[in-house]
């Protein structure tokens, strides 16, 4: 995305930008299946937000599920700048990361499979970057909304790295943390690659399998 990055290393709460009291203006709905970004969102329905690089490819990884998944949206979290654009989140210094909203049918997608998806998708043992991607807002995340979305995140990523370490990797690096907050992105960022097919996606796996089966860690 954009070629010059600011050392890959959290700022304080203190050093963050100021950031703005209003949110920015974003798509109300989306480009691909015209469901409401914002809600409401079905009876039943949970959200979840990830991190796994650059937003664009990451948002289309998980809207093309075959099932399950009402809507998806990108915009930032885990960091300090209360309602970040873009460029401001590339310096660095808000400590957000680029992140995918899912809001899904756990009766149909369990959280198990998600995640499943989630991180054979990238690879999370790189810490602050994904690829030649390199920054904060390139970090690995599991943002959670409630305590029973948390103990599955980190059973599946227990799971996941057993796996990886079998096959000498390193240790993942992926957070997982409450939500606090979740900024939309800017509407020419919602869905980017559906409107710009040729556009920049620089996600890639590991080639290791996650082992999740149908809503049951393994």
């Amino acid at each position: 995305m954009l070629l010059f990055r600011k050392r890959p290393v959290m700022p304080s709460p203190a050093e963050a930008l100021p950031g703005r009291p209003t949110p920015l203006p974003t798509s109300e709905a989306h480009f691909v299946n015209g469901n409401p970004l914002k809600g409401p969102y079905p009876p039943g329905t949970e959200t979840v937000v990830l991190g796994l690089g650059c937003f664009w490819g990451a948002e289309r990884r998980f809207w093309q599920l075959p099932a399950g998944v009402f809507v998806t949206a990108v915009g930032y979290a885990g960091g300090f700048t209360p309602n970040p654009t873009y460029e401001e989140v590339c310096t660095g210094q808000t400590g957000h990361n680029e992140v995918v909203l899912v809001a899904f049918d756990p009766a149909v997608l369990p959280l198990e499979a998600l995640l499943r998806t989630f991180f054979e998708s990238h690879d999370p043992t790189q810490g602050m970057r994904q690829g030649n991607d390199v920054g904060t807002q390139y970090r690995s995340g599991i943002y959670t909304n409630n305590p029973e979305q948390e103990a599955t995140a980190r059973a599946v990523r227990g799971a996941y790295a057993e796996a990886l370490h079998a096959r000498g990797f390193p240790n993942v690096t992926t957070e997982i943390k409450p939500l606090e907050h979740f900024y939309f992105a800017e509407g020419y960022h919602q869905q980017y690659l559906a409107k710009n097919p040729a556009g920049y996606c620089g996600l890639g796996g590991t080639g290791v399998s996650c082992p999740v089966g149908t809503g049951v860690v393994a």
